[in-house]
């Protein structure tokens, strides 16, 4: 499954891997370096912290490619008449507005408004159109989200 991501959320995350690339591995470099100056490495706490450094370095520059990599870039809704990634969606709940933008996992913020084409909420609204209801099973019971405009 693509993770989808908006243009500028996928520039952020190609210069941080950048930075990592470069300035994360000549940090890691120097740091390598500077502990085996102190002789046996056996022994050598610093040189085993900079040695576990490099390895979640690595393992979140393999990361940060793959999304790179695999992601669909949104930029904005495809459609007005349904719901897609990257819609904006007002919905009204039990009375009261509520606008959310559908996004990908890696952007969700649900404080935001900014919920994932992953979670229950919006995998419910996925597809549907104007003046439908999507509705959603929480803890507390089942939801109901009226659909008032689709941008």
């Amino acid at each position: 499954m693509p993770q989808y991501l908006t243009k500028e959320r996928y520039e952020e995350l190609k210069r941080t891997l950048e930075d990592l690339k470069n300035e994360g591995r000549e940090e890691i470099a120097v740091r390598l370096r500077h502990a085996k100056s102190f002789g046996d490495l056996s022994e050598n706490s610093e040189y085993q912290e900079a040695r576990d450094s490099q390895a979640a370095l690595e393992r979140r520059i393999r990361e940060l490619e793959e999304l790179v990599r695999t992601s669909r870039i949104i930029e904005g809704a495809e459609s007005k008449d349904r719901v897609g990634v990257g819609s904006k969606v007002i919905l009204q709940k039990e009375g009261k507005e509520i606008q959310y933008t559908i996004v990908g996992s890696n952007e969700a913020s649900p404080l935001e408004g900014l919920i994932s084409n992953e979670s229950p909420i919006g995998k419910a609204l996925l597809g549907k159109h104007t003046g439908e209801t999507a509705e959603v099973t929480t803890p507390k019971g089942r939801v109901k989200y009226e659909i008032i405009r689709i941008e």
